[in-house]
């Protein structure tokens, strides 16, 4: 099932972190309107979201639409090191600054436009622009349009992500 291993990872790490499903992504009916929403977008962009899990996250802010970001998960293969992932964020929707002490990132703006802080330092990306993130570089992305876009990284693996705002995770980290 596209969607478990990452749906995995965050319900391994609530366990460590005695947080709930609910205190990081939308549920029913918000997860089905939110899903919904991004199907339309994505259709009228004439690419197909359709068959893949969406999994919005919200990072136990609870302020979605401001804080947060939608994943829908190709692959998280583990055993060969490789995850692919298309992220959707609304405008003015933004996912919050983190590094990965262990992944590296390349992103490919596949529709929309972003600003990502990096290192803090800010750029703007549109479609066709592509991103490589070194490992331990802090980095965030706000939606100036509705985005989506593509990651190419290494496995995504429980508590690698260190987010600057300690309420996200156990103390900043996920």
């Amino acid at each position: 099932m596209v969607g478990r291993g990452a749906l995995q990872r965050i319900t391994k790490l609530i366990g460590k972190s005695k947080m709930g499903l609910d205190d990081y992504l939308l549920r029913e009916p918000k997860k089905h309107d939110v899903i919904s929403r991004i199907c339309k977008i994505a259709d009228s962009w004439g690419i197909s979201l359709r068959g893949m899990e969406g999994i919005p996250v919200h990072f136990g802010l609870k302020r979605f639409y401001e804080i947060g970001e939608t994943e829908f998960i190709i692959v998280n293969d583990k055993d060969n090191n490789y995850c692919g992932k298309f992220m959707f964020v609304f405008k003015g929707q933004t996912c919050p600054a983190h590094y990965h002490k262990n992944k590296h990132e390349t992103f490919f703006i596949v529709k929309g436009k972003v600003r990502m802080i990096i290192n803090e330092k800010e750029k703007v990306f549109e479609q066709g622009d592509i991103l490589s993130m070194d490992r331990k570089c802090s980095h965030s992305f706000t939606g100036l349009t509705d985005a989506l876009l593509l990651e190419i990284s290494n496995a995504s693996t429980t508590g690698d992500s260190f987010f600057e705002d300690k309420q996200i995770g156990k103390e900043g980290r996920l």
